[in-house]
């Protein structure tokens, strides 16, 4: 990670760092190592004082949203729905949790974002302005309250209200549903869409109810005979990427397959609730959509959206903005100016 510092900071012709941020996979949980070592690894190599250590799922938060209160549901492989209220919004739609009020079934809406992983640097570089400090090729999108220029938006009406679930209430402000990997959770994510779809296929070999001879037809084409499956798949230590591999055969046979639209309806359910499970209640909050998964397009985002509206009636769903690495060079530019109002987290996003 030096030497890639210091060859952008060649690059951009800066003399220092302003601010770093560092995104990475698994920080909430196991970055434990990271926190302790990167602060004088960093301050050693570049004088560096100012450095922000995010989760995956907060870069791609901050890549989707900006600093602006909503949440974020990343979709991939696995999934992760992220919600939160930068720090000096305080607006409630009812309720008695603040801005996560839990008063009455559907008494708010507010954003989401699900996307999937990713991880990122952003480094604000400092260069001669007057003694300002000005954080280097961070879009003015990510930095500001406007909205998306350019992208489509969707008014989300009607619907039923529901009981909104209890999840994680993580401190300063953010909110998480899933993320718990493929064996405990992440519903409705490219993996858990895959392992469906294959399901189905080996029912239709087997001759069992459930079953789906164009997905079977996709099994083989991709995978060899049916019969043969386990012995490849069991043994491979990517297995949730395996898996996952196969979502996109799901989508293209939804068309003409009723069980391969029904798992994509499923999977639409379960992305919703993780959606709402985060969404605070502001009247300014957003859902946003990110991952890979999305670009599955309709068979998946068509019952998203309509899930989505009955969950939360009057949300607006938007495409994120950016991409993780997008993410942590806004935080870093907004760390570097003392304009950063993510919540902290002692797991999430940190600074030192």
């Amino acid at each position: 990670m030096l030497p890639a510092a210091r060859e952008l900071l060649r690059q951009a012709g800066a003399r220092r760092l302003g601010a770093v941020c560092v995104g990475a996979a698994g920080m909430a949980t196991l970055g434990d190592d990271l926190r302790a070592r990167l602060p004088d690894a960093l301050a050693d190599a570049f004088g560096v004082r100012r450095l922000a250590l995010a989760a995956d799922a907060v870069t791609a938060y901050a890549g989707a949203l900006g600093q602006r209160p909503g949440a974020v549901v990343a979709a991939g492989t696995g999934l992760i729905a992220l919600g939160a209220v930068p720090e000096d919004r305080t607006a409630r739609r009812g309720g008695t949790d603040g801005a996560y009020g839990t008063e009455g079934a559907g008494a708010g809406a507010g954003g989401g974002v699900a996307a999937g992983g990713g991880a990122g640097i952003g480094w604000a570089a400092a260069r001669t302005t007057g003694g300002r400090t000005t954080g280097d090729r961070t879009p003015d999108r990510l930095t500001t309250d406007r909205t998306t220029g350019g992208r489509t938006t969707d008014r989300l009406t009607g619907g039923r209200t529901t009981d909104r679930p209890t999840t994680d209430r993580l401190p300063g402000g953010w909110r998480r549903a899933d993320g718990w990997g493929h064996l405990l959770g992440d519903c409705g994510g490219g993996a858990w869409i895959g392992r469906a779809g294959l399901e189905a296929a080996m029912r239709a070999h087997d001759g069992r109810g459930g079953g789906s001879k164009p997905l079977l037809a996709r099994l083989e084409a991709v995978f060899g005979p049916a019969a043969e499956l386990p012995g490849k798949l069991y043994p491979r230590p990517d297995r949730p990427a395996v898996l996952a591999s196969f979502a996109p055969e799901v989508g293209r046979c939804a068309a003409e397959d009723p069980v391969a639209e029904g798992i994509l309806r499923d999977a639409a359910r379960h992305i919703a609730e993780a959606a709402e499970a985060v969404c605070p209640r502001l009247e300014s909050s957003v859902v946003a959509l990110t991952g890979g998964l999305f670009r599955m397009g309709a068979p998946l985002l068509t019952p998203v959206r309509e899930e989505l509206a009955a969950r939360l009636p009057g949300t607006r769903v938007t495409e994120a903005a950016g991409d993780p690495l997008d993410g942590a060079l806004c935080v870093a530019a907004a760390l570097a100016t003392d304009e950063l109002r993510l919540p902290r987290d002692p797991g999430l996003l940190t600074v030192v």
